[in-house]
Formats: structure tokens, sequence, C-alpha cells
């Protein structure tokens, strides 16, 4: 079985252990065929508070961790400006 993996930005940090990461992805409009984005936000799982908004993480699917997290931070990709 293959675990999901996601890469984003992080664009929020939520209390302790959580961050909120937002994954852009380019669809192309079934009637006017422009490439539009779309978004989706993600919580995930940081264990040792070493992120900050700005940065670009991976993630990967796990056991759901509360309601709305069920993923955790595996590696960070790129270090933000903020």
């Amino acid at each position: 079985m293959a675990l999901k993996e996601i890469i984003g930005k992080v664009v929020k940090k939520t209390g302790e252990k959580t961050i909120t990461v937002v994954v852009e992805r380019r669809v192309m409009h079934p009637r006017y065929h422009k490439i539009v984005k779309r978004f989706h936000k993600y919580m995930i799982h940081d264990e040792n508070n070493e992120v900050n908004v700005g940065d670009t993480v991976k993630a990967i699917k796990c056991r759901p961790l509360s309601k709305n997290k069920s993923f955790t931070l595996t590696q960070v990709l790129l270090k933000g400006v903020e």
C-alpha cells in the first residue's frame, strides 16, 4: 500500500505541535479550458515545533491524531523568509 505524501507551504502555526499547510494544484477548467488553481488545507502534526510560517514541507498520511489531523511532518524542504 502506497502512503499518501503531500508537499505544501505552511500558512499558520496553530497551537502546540500543529501546523496548517496549503497544497496547490493546477487543473484545466472543463468549459473554458484555462488552467486554474485549486487549494486544499491540511493540518499536520509537527512533533518538534521545528517549522515556521512560509516553510515548504513534506508530510505523510498516518492514523488520525485528532478530528482534523491525520498527517505527520516528515521533512522540511525549504525554509521561508518569515
